[in-house]
């Protein structure tokens, strides 16, 4: 089991004709692996290493960085975390050192017990979804932009004009995390609950898809 904690919430609001106001969720894990996922951007690391300090955590004491996918505003903050491995999206590091895993594939990576990643493409192709048992025994999932927010399951809108790669894909994983997860952390918003009303509505919009294809 893990203490799974939200350090910030995530936004992202039209700020003007031609401007966003954004930054991602930055979560922290604690367990037998002290995790932090999504390090927001590059002017946030005075937040982020106070917001950890609250939870007596210093920065070399961080065994893994996790970065849902490569954009700037998840990962600006990664080099405070030096004694950590690094996973960026399909990308495992250390150092100079990187190691092939087959997240393409599909595989899971295993971080422990109660932490793993599993790949979930869509909004870029390489995005990775953190699961993690919390102490209530409860699956969290951190989708990073997988789901910008609670707010886009009703208005698919908003997640497809923040971006995605394969919006086909998207809608499939939204709906493969929905029917594992029983809180999600999304990339832009508040952690939320999946009720069942939420799934039904991921398997519709996953099931629109699926007719489509065939």
């Amino acid at each position: 089991m893990s203490e799974v904690i939200v350090l910030f919430d995530g936004f992202s609001v039209m700020n003007g004709k031609d401007e966003m106001k954004a930054n991602c969720s930055c979560t922290l894990i604690k367990g037998d692996h002290n995790i932090i996922v999504d390090t927001m951007t590059a002017w946030d690391s005075e937040k982020i290493i106070d917001a950890l300090q609250k939870q007596n955590i210093r920065p070399d004491q961080i065994n893994y960085v996790v970065s849902t996918h490569g954009h700037s505003d998840h990962i600006g903050n990664n080099n405070l975390f030096l004694n950590a491995k690094h996973i960026v999206g399909y990308s495992v590091s250390f150092k100079e050192n990187y190691y092939a895993h087959a997240f393409d594939k599909g595989e899971e990576y295993i971080i422990n017990s109660s932490v793993k990643l599993i790949p979930t493409p869509g909004h870029t192709l390489s995005d990775v979804t953190v699961l993690a048992v919390s102490k209530d025994a409860d699956l969290v999932a951190i989708t990073g932009d997988l789901f910008e927010k609670h707010e886009d399951i009703e208005n698919p809108s908003i997640w497809l004009e923040a971006g995605s790669d394969d919006s086909v894909e998207q809608i499939k994983n939204r709906y493969k995390v929905a029917q594992i997860a029983d809180w999600i952390i999304p990339g832009h918003g508040q952690k939320f609950k999946v009720t069942e009303e939420v799934r039904e509505l991921l398997r519709r919009q996953a099931g629109d898809i699926f007719l489509v294809q065939k």
